[in-house]
């Protein structure tokens, strides 16, 4: 999944909610709104949801064990 330009965007938005989410939960400071002018200004709404679909499209990675989708072969060879 992360292979693809689509799937390097979805871990860099991924990465960003996370970094600001820990900030927040460190200085209680919410460094997206900080910048885009507000937690409901449309940037900062943006970003979050763009965050959020990121994260939806990511989910199937989790279940991907091999390169481009393929379940990797067990170390044991049958002979």
């Amino acid at each position: 999944m992360c292979d693809t330009v689509f799937g390097k965007i979805c871990l860099l938005l991924v990465i960003v909610g996370g970094l600001n989410w820990g900030v927040f939960g460190i200085w209680r400071f919410d460094l997206v709104a900080w910048l885009l002018g507000g937690q409901m200004s449309w940037g900062a709404r943006l970003v979050y949801i763009l965050v959020g679909a990121a994260a939806v499209c990511l989910i199937p990675a989790l279940f991907q064990s091999g390169k481009g989708g393929e379940p990797t072969q067990s170390s044991e060879s049958s002979e």
